[in-house]
């Protein structure tokens, strides 16, 4: 993404304009009275929050005319759905919706494939999500979500975690100014714990002290990923003898560990 682009879309970025919150509201009274000029403005007039959220999204190799596309979408619906009577500031209410109209559509665009079913649950609970922070001005719990949906909490959980986006090893997660902290910092290796170890050690000795041919069937087996069938071939015998020296072997190394 060029972060430094000044023409988006089209748009010149450096002479966005800058609503005052007086304007603001009088553009949005007559918006409500049905005039299309108000909301036009009303739009372009804050395409600079659609600016500001795409920058969080710098990292995501995607172009920044898309993705400044899809946070024109978000701040629409926004602008559409604002209740003047909530105490609270356009921006503060838009700003989460932008995002999720983005995060929205790195989801539809991931090469990841999530079940039809789950992805429906995941948008159902998005829009329920959506609406309960247009009325009440905060953000819903989970269970809050879950029971409009009438589902379990787990349920919700479950789909909503399985549209998440992957994230790289390399995002920085931390940085207080000097070296960053990144996810893969955070993140242990259960292979390299002492007990791995001792168990790595405990197998190849109980494969020591098996025959040639048992150990070959379970290299075969277990360290190359072949089949019984495939194993049978190589070795020249049936796969009814292969099955019955593999639990063999498997119920001698057994005791010896």
């Amino acid at each position: 993404m060029l972060v430094n682009k000044v023409e988006i879309c089209g748009v010149n970025t450096s002479k966005l304009p800058v609503l005052s919150a007086s304007k603001m509201r009088e553009l949005f009274v007559r918006m409500k009275k049905g005039d299309r000029t108000a909301r036009e403005q009303l739009i372009h007039g804050n395409l600079r929050l659609v600016l500001s959220v795409i920058q969080r999204f710098n990292n995501r190799g995607e172009y920044v005319d898309d993705l400044f596309q899809v946070g024109c979408i978000g701040l629409i619906k926004a602008i559409d759905n604002f209740d003047l009577g909530q105490n609270v500031k356009f921006s503060t209410y838009a700003v989460p919706m932008i995002i999720g109209e983005i995060r929205r559509y790195l989801r539809d665009n991931n090469s990841i494939r999530v079940s039809r079913s789950l992805r429906d649950i995941a948008y159902k609970a998005l829009q329920i999500r959506d609406s309960l922070v247009s009325k009440h001005s905060r953000e819903p719990t989970i269970s809050e979500i879950a029971d409009e949906l009438k589902m379990p909490r787990e349920e919700v959980v479950f789909a909503l975690d399985a549209i998440q986006e992957p994230i790289s090893l390399f995002d920085p997660v931390y940085h207080d100014g000097g070296d960053p902290i990144y996810v893969m910092d955070q993140i242990g290796d259960e292979k390299n714990q002492d007990s791995a170890w001792l168990e790595g050690i405990s197998i190849r000795e109980a494969m020591d002290k098996l025959s040639e041919r048992e150990k070959l069937i379970l290299s075969l087996r277990f360290y190359e990923g072949k089949t019984q069938m495939e194993v049978a071939d190589e070795i020249g015998i049936s796969q009814a003898q292969v099955s019955r020296l593999e639990k063999a072997a498997l119920g001698h190394m057994k005791k010896l560990m």
